[in-house]
């Protein structure tokens, strides 16, 4: 995957998923949006749009493993999800470590609400900024994403 062009990211969760958008062009990534999964999975309509708004040229997935590295219920997710965002839109995918990244992204909040950038209903928007984190470590060391098939 090209990393001269523009990414979306994806924090994948039971109840919600956090998308994010950077290039290697600009100051890593910034927070979009966060899109409901429901009963019968995610909102596409929803990823649709953003897919259209952003035209993204790859899309990074965080890969959510244990601490140790193991498997844990929601990763089979993630990766169902990563290999169905690659048949619809017939883009490069990128699965990435995102251990520990929401707690990054709580941090960030924390310290964005001190300094007066951020308020409390604002957290709404965790897991967006968890999928800024993503894709700012694929940015970092692309070489350790795992690509999606």
């Amino acid at each position: 995957m090209k990393l001269d062009g523009t990414v979306l990211g994806f924090d994948v969760g039971a109840r919600r998923i956090g998308v994010a958008v950077g290039s290697a062009f600009g100051v890593g990534a910034r927070a979009l949006a966060v899109i409901d999964v429901h009963a019968h999975g995610p909102d596409w309509a929803a990823i649709d749009k953003l897919y259209a708004e952003w035209r993204p040229d790859g899309l990074v997935v965080g890969d959510p493993m244990t601490l140790d590295g193991g498997d844990q219920p929601i990763r089979k997710r993630a990766h169902a999800f990563a290999r169905e965002l690659h048949t619809r839109y017939q883009l490069p995918v990128v699965l990435v470590d995102e251990r520990a990244s929401s707690i990054e992204a709580a941090q960030r909040f924390a310290l964005d609400r001190s300094e007066g950038r951020k308020r409390r209903r604002d957290a709404a928007a965790l897991d967006a900024v968890a999928a800024a984190v993503i894709i700012e470590r694929w940015l970092a060391a692309p070489n350790d994403a795992m690509k999606v098939v």
